[in-house]
C-alpha cells in the first residue's frame, strides 16, 4: 500500500528527531564522565622499624672517664689560669701552685744528701784502692748512694724540685669545676680542678620509669641538642647504663649514652633523645600517603584505574616513610602526591615515574 507523500515527510521528521535525541543522550553521558586525577604513586615495601623510648638530659662528664686533679703536696694557690666551664687544650696551665716550705726543704735536704753521698763514694773508693778500706765499706758506700738517689727521685714526684709549680690540662677537654682560689692554702691530696676528657662527655639522660624496664645496654640512640639550629643533624650514641632506681630529685631512671663521635657542645647542653628498643616489621609508606578522617588512619592503593581506601594502623609514626599495618596488596602504587584531592573509587592516573597501576 502507498502512503501520501505528507505521511513519508512527517515519518522522516520522526526518525530525525529519534537521531538527534540519541545523540544528545550520548553527548550528555559523555560529559558526566569523571576524567581520572592524575597522581604519584609508589610500591609500599616491608621495612624494619623500631620501638622508640623517649629521654631528656643534658651532656655532660661520664664519671667514668671523669678526672679530678690534685697535688701529692701542699701548699697555696698564687694563680688560676681557668673558670668553670672552659674548654681547654691538652698542656694549658689551669692554676699556679706555691710548694709549702716544707717540702721545698726536703727536696733541697735528699739534694744535699745525694751530692754528700756521691763525694763519700769516691772517697771509699779511693781509699779502696791504696788498701785503706775493706769491701764491705764500699759496699755500703755504693748503697748509700743508691739510697739517696731514691730518696731524691721520691721528694722530685711529690713536687719539692720547683718552689711553684704549675698544673696543666691532662687532655683537651672541659674544666667542669674549679674547686680553689687563689691565695687558699690546701693540704696534700686535696682536689683543686675537676676535668672532663672530650672524649668523656656523655649523654646523661632521664627515662620514665614504665619505659626504662625496656631500655637495654648497647641500645642505639639518636640525640637531639635542644637549642640546635634548625636542620641540624642529630647526633648518634648507644646506651651504656641503665639505673635500677627512680632518681629521687628527677622521679626519672638514670641512663648515660656514650657519643659515637667528639661534638663541639659545650658541657651542660640540654638534650632530647629517641632510644631504639624493640625491632618490628611494617609497611613503610610516604608520610604524605597517610590520611585521617573520623574512622582512623588510611590511604589509597590504585586498583585497576581506580583509588581504593585501605585502612591502616600506624605503627612507627616518626620521620618519613613512616610505618603502617593494614591489608595493603604489595603489588598496588600507593598514592603519594594527589591523595588528598581523590575519593574511593575515584579514576586516577599514576605518573609514568612513579609505576602504573594494577
Amino acid at each position: 500500500m502507498c502512503l501520501p507523500a505528507f505521511h513519508w515527510r512527517a515519518f522522516a521528521c520522526i526518525c530525525g528527531l529519534i537521531l538527534l535525541l540519541s545523540a544528545c543522550s550520548g553527548n550528555h553521558a559523555a560529559n558526566n564522565a569523571q576524567p581520572a586525577t592524575d597522581v604519584s604513586a609508589v610500591l609500599p615495601t616491608q621495612q624494619t622499624f623500631h620501638t622508640e623510648v623517649a629521654a631528656f638530659g643534658q651532656l655532660a662528664a661520664d664519671s667514668r672517664n671523669a678526672l679530678s686533679l690534685s697535688l701529692p703536696q701542699a701548699g697555696q694557690v698564687v694563680a688560676t689560669e681557668v673558670l668553670a666551664g672552659r674548654r681547654v687544650k691538652h698542656g694549658e696551665v689551669l692554676l699556679k701552685f706555691e710548694i709549702n716550705p716544707t717540702a721545698r726543704n726536703a727536696y733541697l735536704q735528699a739534694q744535699n744528701a745525694l751530692t754528700v753521698a756521691r763525694e763519700g763514694l769516691k772517697r771509699t773508693e779511693r781509699l779502696h784502692a791504696q788498701k785503706l778500706a775493706t769491701n764491705a765499706q764500699l759496699d755500703a758506700a755504693r748503697q748509700t748512694l743508691l739510697d739517696a738517689e731514691a730518696a731524691l727521685a721520691a721528694q722530685a714526684k711529690l713536687g719539692g724540685a720547683r718552689a711553684v709549680t704549675t698544673l696543666r690540662a691532662p687532655a683537651d677537654g672541659v674544666v667542669t669545676a674549679l674547686l680553689v682560689q687563689r691565695g687558699q692554702r690546701v693540704t696534700a691530696g686535696t682536689t683543686l680542678v675537676q676535668f672532663a676528657p672530650s672524649s668523656a662527655l656523655a649523654a646523661q639522660l632521664g627515662i620514665d620509669p614504665e619505659a626504662a624496664a625496656g631500655v637495654r645496654i648497647g641500645m642505639p640512640v639518636t640525640i637531639h641538642p635542644v637549642y640546635a639550629a634548625q636542620g641540624a643533624p642529630p647526633l648518634h650514641g648507644t646506651i651504656a647504663m641503665v639505673g635500677d632506681a627512680v632518681n629521687p630529685q628527677t622521679h626519672l631512671v638514670d641512663a648515660v649514652a656514650t657519643l659515637d663521635r667528639h661534638v663541639a657542645l659545650a658541657s651542660g647542653t640540654s638534650l632530647s633523645a629517641s632510644i631504639a628498643t624493640t625491632n618490628f616489621k611494617a609497611w613503610a609508606v610516604p608520610r604524605d600517603a597517610l590520611q585521617n578522617d573520623a574512622q582512623g588512619s588510611y590511604l589509597f592503593q590504585i586498583e585497576h584505574g581506580k583509588a581504593k581506601r585501605v585502612d591502616v594502623k600506624v605503627l612507627a609514626p616518626d620521620g618519613s616513610p613512616v610505618g603502617v599495618a593494614g591489608a595493603l596488596d604489595p603489588h598496588a602504587p600507593v598514592i603519594t602526591l594527589g591523595s588528598y584531592e581523590i575519593s574511593d573509587g575515584d579514576p586516577v592516573q599514576a605518573q609514568a615515574s612513579s609505576g602504573g597501576s594494577k
